[in-house]
């Protein structure tokens, strides 16, 4: 494995190579020392905004092929500064620049300060409520800036406006009768939702309609700017049309207005879509998160996230006063703080990560260097999931290392199963690797043997053939390629075999001991295959499998054949390698080409000893001939008889038992093989009150429960259909010998 150090300035990178998903940090800073030539003592490495600590693993932080690492590297503490710098440094200060006076109040342009007025968003075309901070002239001389502040939008801050962008706040409201056509009136509109109430616009009004239910307007807006009309809007709120006030000629203060005279400040949207801002209905989208409720509006905090409201005593743990701090986040959206980048501290332990197999297992192989921990990098974007055919740019004889490139690529999506497509639409792709003992292939002409019938159990890749395969899934799809009605009991052939839908098959290295035609490294695809029939017998496991007949249709030469040959030359179509893989394994055969020869000069003498201490042992295995040879045995875990009895009872779990209990000479590690057979797929703990399914998977009632709650009826292991009314029996043998293996498990849950 490897992975790329950038500096924090991007202007140096470099690739450390050998790594392994278990490489601790200091590991890692040891490497950076040697390629970068900065100490460990001044690295601050950063991945995903998180700062990497000493004592913990790249797998710790999620660090994959390839990624980039960040470092930052400590500055070195100033030097001391001298009596002589001090007064050199004086002389060359500048002096602070005089600040402006503050400018006084403007009588120019048409508005005085503090005048309420109308001002456009410019962004929006729409107005709003504005209050009129400072005017000042602008960049010409002639024209007039006004500085305005709105609203009910406060955060804004001060927007400088010109003059055909700010005009007197509208407060004569129009009745239904002085709507006229051709008028241009302020009313309320939603662009967007054009059902839900929105912002004000000016509009020209086109018609009106008087109903015998309701009344109908319908104008064309103007939002103004560089935005195009809207025709044919239709009105919702008639009754909340305003007259556009003219401005007059001299900017002459206001005269204030008795507090029964303000004009109602027009409303605007858009409303709360659940509640319609109905005060006495409770809700939880424009209103407390937790209880609904609108009362003691200050008492309530805003999430900085979300966006959601929560009364200070409906939290958990409630608070007694508001907090005095500049950002709040609510519980769901509040981060852990040890996920968030500060100097010294460490990585919180992942609880997942911690339930892992990997975590606990005995294993002392070093499992985080194969591509198999690799996931996908990119994914195809040229065509969508579901296209038939071929891939634009993919041409017939393209080699891949890997199969995860040939689905970043597009040409096959799944990583590991034969088949990709759906069971009711079809087929797109497979892969010919030779998993069946049934498959014979021809080159032009192959028969392909369906998926299934098989028993993977215990996270099983490949098994022998265990029972029969049905018509369904990925053997369906696969049927429907097939131009010739579906029939799922003897199979169908088509007519006109060239009719069906496209298939891109691609050969995998290891279908090289059933076919001459696979690829002898990698995969290769080999073009487009149509399905000619399909039909179901017995195969030689003794099981019925379903078998396909398909047949080669594209007009690019095949691979194997002479002119595929010449094709594929003069494309320059050669093995495809992960970025940095060839240079890791050359840096791989280089460290091995060190080692031998750090072991050829070492002194003969050396060599010596080490082979004397080897006969030394065999002369000692040799004189003790006719004693019992002393074995390290190691102690066996002890079942009680009761627990026996309870194995016995779980007949519904004999396989899984008698695969566990072949553990029982590991002493400890027996209760370690327990738990990882017994782990529910959901909670990823122990099962409590153990739901054994139709297909022998073990699931707690609790998240079997919440699954049924969400309307899915499948098994969480295998998506096998549960039905509906599914009956939850407990397991009680299987219940009752957990709760003696792991005494108070149940506790907390």
């Amino acid at each position: 494995m490897w992975i790329q150090v950038r500096t924090m300035d991007g202007r140096d990178t470099h690739r450390i190579d050998s790594l392994s998903k278990l490489t601790k940090v200091e590991e890692l800073r040891e490497r950076i020392q040697e390629v970068f030539g900065v100490q460990q003592d001044r690295q601050r490495l950063f991945y995903r905004g998180k700062q990497m600590e000493d004592g913990h693993t790249l797998f710790d932080y999620s660090v994959g092929l390839n990624d980039i690492v960040q470092l930052l590297v400590r500055q070195l503490p100033p030097a001391p500064v001298t009596p002589e710098d001090t007064d050199e440094a004086a002389m060359f200060e500048k002096e602070p620049e005089p600040e402006e006076p503050p400018a006084e109040p403007s009588v120019l342009g048409l508005y005085t300060v503090k005048e309420l007025v109308d001002a456009r968003d410019l962004h929006m075309g729409a107005w709003f409520e504005a209050e009129v901070v400072s005017v000042s002239r602008g960049s010409t001389g002639d024209d007039v800036i006004y500085h305005i502040r709105y609203e009910d939008y406060p955060e804004e801050g001060i927007v400088q406006l010109t003059g055909k962008d700010v005009r007197p706040r509208a407060r004569t409201k129009l009745s239904w009768g002085e709507l006229k056509a051709g008028l241009v009136v302020m009313l309320n509109y939603n662009p967007d939702e054009p059902t839900e109430r929105g912002y004000w616009y000016d509009a020209e009004i086109l018609r009106k309609k008087d109903g015998k239910v309701r009344k109908e307007l319908y104008t064309k807006l103007l939002p103004g700017g560089t935005r195009d009309p809207i025709n044919d809007c239709k009105i919702l709120f008639v009754d909340e049309v305003f007259k556009i006030e003219k401005p007059s000629s001299t900017a002459i203060p206001p005269e204030p207005t008795a507090p029964e005279e303000t004009p109602q400040k027009p409303k605007t949207g858009p409303q709360c879509r659940l509640c319609k801002d109905d005060p006495k209905t409770k809700c939880r989208m424009c209103a407390c998160h937790v209880c609904g409720g609108k009362q003691d509006p200050e008492k309530q905090l805003l999430c900085d996230e979300c966006d959601k409201a929560f009364h200070i005593y409906c939290l958990d743990p409630p608070l007694s006063a508001l907090p005095d701090v500049d950002d709040w986040y609510c519980p769901d959206c509040r981060n852990d703080t040890s996920e968030v980048v500060l100097a010294g501290e460490k990585l919180k332990e992942s609880k997942k990560k911690s339930k892992m197999a990997s975590a606990s297992s005995s294993s002392q192989r070093d499992w985080g260097k194969g591509m198999a921990c690799v996931g996908r990098s990119r994914e195809c974007t040229i065509v969508p999931p579901n296209h038939y055919g071929p891939i634009p740019g993919v041409p017939v004889g393209t080699m891949w290392k890997f199969r995860v490139q040939v689905s970043e690529a597009g040409v096959h999506r799944p990583h590991v199963a034969g088949i990709h497509g759906r069971s009711n639409d079809g087929s797109y792709s497979l892969v010919l690797a030779g998993g069946y003992e049934d498959d014979a292939d021809d080159g032009t002409e192959f028969t392909y043997t369906g998926s299934g019938g098989r028993d993977l159990t215990g996270n099983k890749r490949t098994a022998e053939q265990s029972c029969d395969q049905k018509l369904s899934n990925m053997n369906r799809a696969l049927a429907l390629n097939c131009s010739a009605p579906l029939n799922d009991k003897e199979g169908a052939e088509a007519k006109d075999w060239r009719a069906g839908k496209p298939v891109r098959v691609v050969r995998n290295a290891k279908g090289r001991k059933h076919s001459e035609y696979a690829p002898e490294e990698g995969n290769r695809y080999d073009g487009i295959y149509k399905v000619v029939k399909y039909w179901h017998e017995k195969g030689k496991s003794g099981f019925k499998i379903w078998r396909y007949l398909l047949r080669r249709d594209d007009e690019e030469p095949a691979p194997w054949s002479k002119e595929g040959k010449e094709r594929c030359k003069k494309l320059g179509l050669t093995m495809q390698y992960p970025e940095g893989y060839l240079e890791s394994v050359a840096n791989k055969e280089r460290e091995k080409e060190n080692i031998d020869s750090d072991e050829l000069e070492t002194p003969a003498k050396g060599k010596r000893k080490r082979k004397s201490v080897i006969e030394d042992d065999d002369d000692d295995e040799e004189s003790a001939e006719g004693t019992p040879k002393k074995t390290k045995t190691e102690l066996m875990y002890d079942l009680t008889l009761a627990q026996k009895e309870l194995i016995e009872k779980d007949e519904l779990n004999v396989k899984l038992w008698n695969e566990v209990l072949t553990h029982l000479n590991e002493g400890p590690r027996f209760i370690n093989k327990v738990e990882e057979t017994f782990l529910c797929i959901c909670c990823q703990e122990v099962v409590y009150e153990p739901i054994t399914t139709e297909c022998l998977h073990n699931i707690c009632k609790s998240c079997l429960d919440r699954s049924f709650k969400a309307a899915v009826y499948n098994c969480p292991a295998c998506r096998h259909d549960l039905g509906k009314n599914y009956n939850m029996q407990v397991n009680k043998p299987l219940q009752s010998l957990l709760v003696q293996l792991f005494p108070g498990y149940e506790r907390g849950r």
